[in-house]
């Protein structure tokens, strides 16, 4: 009887090239950590030369209102102040307008203008923020002086926020200014966020009888308002450091006032405009707790923002009432 022919020997399985993946995700993993060790490092670096002023005025730096250099003695409300008044001037300007363009943009506009009025858009993204500030000294600002605050004061100047002389440079003007440079990332944010509203929502509202804008007002805008909220933190997030184009137009002064109408200071502006002066060592610190304090209020912001459009991008949305 023969013998039965032997089973083949087993071909060893080449063994599995999982080092490709292995590798790119440690690189992924080095970029994000560089990204989180940048801020770290930034944020150290500002503590660093801020610990002479921390040891020195402690909390009271951040309610101190007097800012004066010849006497060593600093305080960093006035421009906290500034920077918040503007940063609110600039919201309640830039939001309506960002969100109502961005509205066109996606639901009224024909095709043949939508793509050029985005391009517009872009473009003034793009435009560097020291040429609105040439143009707001040469352009705004006059036309502010001799027109529109002369209408506020005359109608309005029962208010606190219109009395007082007018300069032109001032809180307001700073407002205005900071609001033209964050109505594009508002008004770009915004229609990315109407655009992914499903066509469902809008379908089901005219089903139900609803008029155009009963379906801008009940299912797209009520779907997408946290969304549209974090555009709007994004855009305070943008506000609070702008510099150049402020630093122009609000005039600089370190004080405190009502009125709208008076000069201002910012946390950036200030740091622009005094660091190469800074002659003394607590000067210098102080310069530095002022951009440690900005720092932090910016991250701040930026981290509520990205947990609003996270929150969007999961399906937390608004729903049609």
């Amino acid at each position: 009887m023969p013998a039965a022919p032997a089973a083949p020997a087993a071909v060893p399985s080449a063994p599995p090239r999982r080092w490709p993946d292995v590798s790119f995700r440690w690189l992924a993993l080095l970029a994000a950590a560089t990204i989180v060790a940048l801020i770290f490092l930034v944020g150290w670096e500002l503590y660093r030369g801020a610990h002479l002023a921390v040891m020195k005025f402690g909390v009271n730096f951040l309610h101190h209102s007097v800012w004066d250099p010849v006497a060593d003695d600093y305080g960093a409300w006035p421009f906290i102040f500034g920077t918040l008044v503007t940063s609110v001037i600039a919201l309640l300007l830039a939001v309506p307008l960002g969100v109502g363009t961005a509205l066109y943009l996606t639901e009224i506009a024909p095709l043949r203008i939508r793509q050029p009025l985005v391009m517009v858009v872009e473009m003034l993204a793009a435009v560097p923020s020291v040429i609105f500030g040439l143009w707001g000294v040469f352009v705004l600002v006059p036309w502010l002086r001799d027109n529109l605050f002369v209408w506020l004061k005359k109608w309005l100047g029962f208010l606190p926020l219109f009395q007082g002389p007018i300069y032109g440079v001032s809180v307001l003007a700073g407002g205005i200014i900071v609001a033209i440079m964050i109505l594009p990332i508002i008004t770009s944010v915004s229609r990315e966020i109407l655009r992914s509203v499903p066509n469902l929502q809008r379908e089901a509202a005219y089903a139900l009888g609803a008029t155009h804008w009963e379906v801008i007002r009940l299912a797209v805008l009520s779907y997408a308002r946290r969304g549209i909220f974090g555009a709007a933190v994004l855009g305070l997030g943008r506000a609070l450091g702008e510099t150049m184009a402020i630093t122009m137009v609000i005039g600089n002064r370190a004080e405190v006032s009502a009125s709208l109408f008076a000069p201002g200071y910012t946390l950036a502006s200030v740091i622009a405009n005094e660091f190469t002066e800074a002659t003394t060592d607590m000067y210098l610190s102080a310069l530095f707790e002022l951009g440690l304090v900005l720092l932090v209020v910016t991250i701040l912001v930026n981290v509520v923002a990205q947990l609003m459009l996270r929150s969007l991008a999961g399906g937390g949305t608004g729903k049609v009432q």
